[in-house]
């Protein structure tokens, strides 16, 4: 209200009314206005875990299924992860951008967009990971039902990830609320791995001891008909498994959060798509932001997307597999608490150094030493601290970009879902980008479907994938990362100054709310 036409003379002519001030502020106190209810923040955080189950059901485990379950070529499959991915990389700022133009409902702005995209969703998940009963159309099917559920997804996150500006307007409210988000989203990753892992783990009648294979014939012995039968079913009941939660999450999302809409503020005038994309582009924090942890999360990603085939073939761990993964999800999920600690007490710079390059020294280890599955599990549980400081510290930085254009950018306002949309859409299309490419590269060493062992070139492929390329991939991000100036006098100095202009914002509306009750 300050900010619109005629703010300034019109609260100057409710100065005179000093009754009326005088109880308003009496009967609202500044402090416990946008205090949030823990229920409140375990509802908004419970919103998250639908992303985070199915994103780690199939960032762990659809390379493996493509290769092993629905057998398909190496090259067909990288084409699937990497257009998939890329698609899922387009629909991010598309629907960013239709999010920003979305007008207020009675349930909200970003609510609408949340529930009517769930049940889409949730259908087209479970299509993923059914096999059809042909073999022509295979690749047209997983191409179709992927590049469908990640556009619906994206309709999901896109303003989910925006409500976090829209739950409250105090900053640690805000924070402490992606705390509890970041909390849950890792636990919806133990989750997605635990559920997709214990059902589909183990489902293989390869021999575990290598004697028993002919080392010469090795790559023709596959999985027989039978156990690969059983081994899809085990799929779909999964799959059907995480589409019931993803349900109820979103319910409860739904029922337990109030979406809040901007008080005295007007939006702006609807951007076009380039306007909005040089809105977000001429943010110099938001840029380094970005690319910095688009660095750090190529390295997570190709780490997690080429995880389970390590483990099974260059470690030989394959009745392991899937509790190893669940490992480095529960140490992550332990570690939040820790790091959302340390941010608070260090700096969330501070934070970055220390929690990206944790996970350094242990994936130099794991090529490093011969196969043990003790050291493996040891590894493990150190890489989920870094894997955990990867989920928080992205989101919990986020809000300070956002927050420190609308400093610079008073004027602007109702465009924060570009800032959200557009971060997720370089993260995707990078990751969609490695996928494909490391995909590709196991074709390239002779990968053989549906094979109990593969060559060495395989092993060899595999143990690149996973350490010196992550390693590189996060020195490069935390250098980036070295050049982002919001620090914390900064940070503070931001949310002070936005605390000010919300405060005489709402003050103001209160004030012309009682005047017009009285008249």
């Amino acid at each position: 209200m300050a900010r619109g036409e005629g703010a300034e003379q019109y609260a100057a002519s409710l100065l005179s009314v000093k009754p009326i001030n005088t109880e308003i502020k009496t009967v609202k106190p500044k402090e416990q206005r946008n205090r949030l209810s823990v229920w409140s923040k375990l509802c908004y955080a419970i919103g998250g875990a639908p992303y985070q189950i199915t994103g780690s059901a199939l960032g762990f485990f659809l390379q493996i299924y493509l290769l092993d379950v629905a057998q398909l070529d190496p090259s067909h499959a990288s084409i699937i992860l990497f257009v998939g991915r890329a698609w899922d990389a387009i629909t991010d700022p598309t629907v960013g951008f239709l999010v920003s133009r979305s007008r207020w409902t009675g349930i909200g702005r970003m609510m609408p967009w949340i529930l009517f995209s769930t049940p889409f969703a949730v259908l087209t998940y479970f299509l993923i990971w059914y096999v059809p009963p042909f073999e022509q159309g295979k690749v047209v099917w997983y191409l179709i039902f992927y590049c469908l559920f990640q556009s619906m997804q994206t309709c999901f996150h896109v303003p989910y990830s925006a409500l976090t500006m829209f739950i409250s307007s105090d900053q640690k409210e805000r924070d402490s609320a992606t705390a509890y988000r970041m909390m849950v989203e890792v636990l919806g990753t133990v989750l997605g791995t635990a559920i997709q892992g214990q059902i589909v783990g183990g489902a293989s009648n390869c021999p575990t001891e290598p004697e028993v294979i002919d080392s010469r014939n090795s790559t023709r012995i596959n999985m027989s008909s039978v156990t690969l039968d059983e081994t899809k079913q085990a799929y779909l009941i999964a799959s059907g498994v995480i589409c019931i939660i993803y349900v109820l999450c979103a319910t409860i999302l739904f029922l337990g959060v109030k979406e809040q809409k901007e008080t005295g503020r007007k939006k702006s005038q609807p951007l076009t798509f380039r306007q909005g994309l040089w809105l977000v582009m001429s943010h110099e924090p938001y840029i380094k932001l970005v690319i910095g942890f688009l660095f750090t999360s190529l390295a997570f990603m190709l780490l997690e997307g080429n995880f389970a085939l390590f483990i099974t073939y260059a470690l030989g761990h394959r009745k392991d597999f899937q509790n190893i993964l669940l490992v480095i999800m529960l140490s992550g999920t332990l570690t939040i608490p820790l790091w959302q600690w340390f941010l608070t007490r260090f700096g969330k710079k501070t934070a970055v150094y220390f929690g990206m390059s944790w996970a350094v020294p242990f994936m130099i280890l794991i090529i490093s030493i011969e196969s043990n599955l003790i050291i493996s599990y040891l590894v493990a549980v150190a890489a989920g601290v870094s894997v955990a400081a990867a989920f928080l510290l992205p989101w919990s930085m986020l809000p300070d970009v956002v927050d420190d254009f609308k400093v610079r950018n008073p004027d602007i306002h109702g465009h924060e879902a570009l800032f959200y949309s557009f971060y997720v859409f370089f993260i995707k299309f990078a990751s969609g980008v490695s996928l494909g490419i490391s995909t590709l590269s196991l074709k390239f060493a002779g990968y053989v479907t549906g094979a109990c062992l593969q060559p060495e070139a395989v092993s060899l492929t595999l143990k690149v994938l996973v350490s010196p390329v992550p390693v590189v991939l996060i020195a490069v991000g935390l250098l980036i990362l070295k050049t982002y100036p919001i620090d914390e006098e900064r940070r503070q100095g931001n949310r002070k100054l936005l605390q000010e202009i919300l405060d005489s914002e709402t003050d103001s509306e209160s004030e012309t709310s009682a005047l017009g009750s009285s008249v």
